[in-house]
């Protein structure tokens, strides 16, 4: 058995689960983890905040498929790193967050410790999955591996793993723990049958499908094509069928076409989502008795919709399942084109003021563009229903949780995680100031990178709802910076764009296909016409 400090076999361990790339912060507390990142394998990318050092390994998570990991110091750093985490389980992504804690004979009251913080381990399952914290050097390995079991078990959420200060400069034996093998949940025969069964006799089936179902794309085809389904998506499920395949709607199955598709269909199928009103916005959909519900979470099973059929197990497992026993048939014959022409018109009618951004942009990116996205209006609004997308993991989006600041560094960590794919990253001019330190961070790695920054002067969706209450609007309108002039600051190419101006929308057309094709980040202003509340229904 080798002989290694507490820091050595953590990193030598990681390496053993395949981790080649981190991102985070060296600190006091973490330099004994730093030592050893070369040595073996693994690349560190250097954010400008914690924060955004989860949300570039959420962004390089959702884009590989691997788990991403971020390594911050004890204390604050760690403690920035939270709101990165709760995002994360709210996307049910696998990101492995690993930092000091305080020596194993710490006193009980504290001492005054330099980032002394009374229960990292509490605070960070409060917002993650569960919290680690082996207490000698060889239990690291064991700790590693129980970690990515977890991640890696049913449905995903982030880890977070604490090594003592003292552990980890200890000195000790080490026995190294091989990945634990995780094979997919299988769903129950009796289940299938009975989706089975529901669905033969279907004659206006819909599918309903969920960031679950990210890795069943093939199967989410076939089952539709089976069917003569229609297909919505959620935001994290959006791109799992091609929104150019005839009988994809595309995201955004909060739309009113898509209620009344929902109420007149016979069947539902529901893969992978928790029917969440952060998807819903406006309420639950009418499924009651016709509920087919695929997910590999027994108590999403059960949360929001009630399943007249609930088949639990791993998505593309149970479909194929689910395929097999349906057979060869008839797919039923259903209007599809006008339903995808209703939904269309209410995407259109929400995007508003936004379509014209989005326009431009689905002129510049390619078919295989990774969109990382804000929670700005931009992006809901416009971008989610409104610009096509036909890969799973590409419109990367921080819901339910619902942070600021996520688009950029997620589009770090997607670059890093796929340099050959084209990324854009889009946000709000209020939520990227979250994060806008992290231009650095692009501009150190040299990503061609376009950063477009929709200003509307402010928060602009609490701008509406402060309006729509009758309240005083105050303290949500503001100037912005310049973005491009900032953007040059730190490294960066920056451009303006004034969509008051003639051939505006083509000037952002051209500036973001010439970011994707630079050899830097590009930071892209798009100044839009003086922000005023709106009258009207907000989200």
């Amino acid at each position: 058995m080798p002989r290694m400090t507490g820091g050595e076999a953590l990193v030598a361990a990681l390496a053993e689960h395949g981790v080649d790339v981190a991102f985070g912060i060296p600190g006091t507390h973490n330099l004994e983890i730093y030592k050893h990142l070369p040595a073996h394998g693994v690349r560190h990318v250097s954010t400008r905040h914690e924060q955004g050092a989860g949300y570039a390994a959420d962004g390089y998570a959702r884009t590989t498929g691997h788990v991403g990991v971020a390594i911050v110091t004890s204390g604050p750093a760690l403690l920035n790193a939270a709101t990165a985490v709760g995002q994360a389980a709210s996307d049910s992504i696998p990101i492995l967050v690993v930092s000091p804690g305080l020596p194993l004979r710490h006193p009980a009251t504290g001492n005054g410790l330099l980032h002394e913080t009374r229960d990292q381990g509490a605070a960070l399952t409060a917002v993650g999955a569960t919290s680690l914290r082996p207490t000698s050097v060889p239990e690291i390995p064991t700790a590693v591996a129980q970690a990515f079991a977890l991640m890696r078990t049913g449905r995903p959420r982030p880890v977070h793993l604490e090594v003592p200060l003292d552990v980890l400069e200890e000195t000790a034996d080490v026995e190294p723990v091989a990945p634990i093998a995780v094979a997919p949940a299988v769903a129950p025969a009796a289940s299938v049958a009975a989706a089975a069964q529901l669905l033969a006799r279907a004659a206006t089936p819909v599918v309903l499908v969920g960031g679950g179902a990210r890795g069943a794309a093939s199967q989410v085809r076939a089952l539709a094509e089976r069917l003569g389904a229609p297909v919505v998506t959620t935001t994290n499920g959006k791109g799992v069928l091609p929104e150019d395949h005839p009988l994809a709607l595309g995201a955004g199955i909060h739309l009113p076409a898509v209620r009344a598709l929902v109420e007149e269909a016979d069947a539902v199928v529901a893969i992978g989502t928790e029917l969440a009103p952060a998807d819903l916005w406006y309420g639950p959909l009418p499924v009651a008795g016709k509920l087919v519900r695929i997910d590999v979470d027994p108590v999403a099973m059960v949360t929001n919709a009630a399943p007249a059929v609930a088949v639990l197990g791993d998505a593309a497992h149970a479909l194929d399942a689910l395929l097999g026993a349906l057979g060869s048939g008839e797919p039923a014959r259903q209007d599809v084109a006008s339903w995808r022409e209703r939904k269309a018109k209410d995407a259109q009618a929400e995007g508003g003021e936004w379509l014209e951004v989005v326009a431009a942009l689905a002129a510049a990116v390619p078919r295989n563009v990774v969109m990382a996205t804000d929670n700005a209006m931009a992006c809901y609004f416009g971008a989610l229903a409104n610009l096509p997308t036909h890969t799973p993991s590409s419109y990367l989006f921080p819901t339910g949780f619902g942070t600021l600041g996520y688009g950029l560094p997620a589009g770090i960590g997607a670059k890093v995680g796929d340099p050959e794919r084209p990324v854009v990253a889009m946000l709000g001019d209020g939520g990227v100031m979250f994060t806008v330190a992290e231009l650095a961070t692009a501009a150190e790695l040299g990503i061609a990178l376009p950063v477009v920054v929709v200003d509307n002067s402010g928060y602009g969706e609490i701008r509406n709802e402060m309006a729509e209450r009758g309240d005083p609007v105050h303290a949500v309108t503001f100037p912005a910076p310049d973005f491009a002039a900032l953007g040059r600051a730190v490294g960066c190419r920056g451009v303006t764009v004034d969509l008051g101006q003639a051939g505006a929308p083509d000037e952002l057309t051209a500036a973001v296909r010439d970011a994707l094709a630079a050899d830097l980040p590009t930071v892209i202003h798009v100044r839009m016409p003086r922000a005023t509340p709106r009258e009207g229904g907000a989200r």
